[in-house]
């Protein structure tokens, strides 16, 4: 198993034991999993962002922590959460992540969720100047997810 696997997985354990907040302290966790601390960097920027349905919060300093809340929203929040963070540009990678996140959390169902991102593959939008694909797949899947608020 990699280490970020190892660091990913210790704070989900952190998050599932504390009812879905966390508070780690990087150095010391860095310490006990044997990494250095961008390790823990890495991990909360790539594994724990809001489209996976995480907020990230940390206190520079002595006294400093970073806290993981695994956020808890109903279904049109959290489908409205989604639709604000996708912003002007979205790439397929962070469509997926995205998209499994709300399939997991059962805000979407399987095929919904299956649909979106054929709609916003990169096959679909082969026609369409690579330059502005992730542009015109924000809009699509934003979009598609307004449809499904209802």
């Amino acid at each position: 198993m990699r280490i970020s696997d190892s660091v990913a997985n210790y704070i989900m354990e952190l998050l599932n034991q504390a009812g879905g907040i966390a508070e780690i302290q990087r150095n010391e966790l860095a310490g006990f999993l044997g990494c250095v601390p961008s390790q823990i960097n890495y991990v909360l920027t790539s594994r724990f962002t809001p489209e996976q349905g995480y907020l990230v919060e940390s206190r520079r300093g002595g006294g400093g922590y970073i806290r993981i809340t695994r956020l808890q929203l109903s279904r049109v929040d959290m489908i409205m959460h989604m639709i604000n963070g996708v912003g002007e540009s979205l790439d397929s990678a962070t469509a997926r992540a995205m998209v499994q996140n709300m399939v997991d959390s059962q805000v979407l169902d399987r095929r919904c969720g299956e649909l979106i991102l054929a709609a916003g593959s990169e096959k679909a939008l082969a026609a369409v100047p690579k330059e502005l694909r992730d542009t015109v797949r924000a809009m699509i899947v934003k979009n598609m997810l307004l449809a499904t608020r209802t």
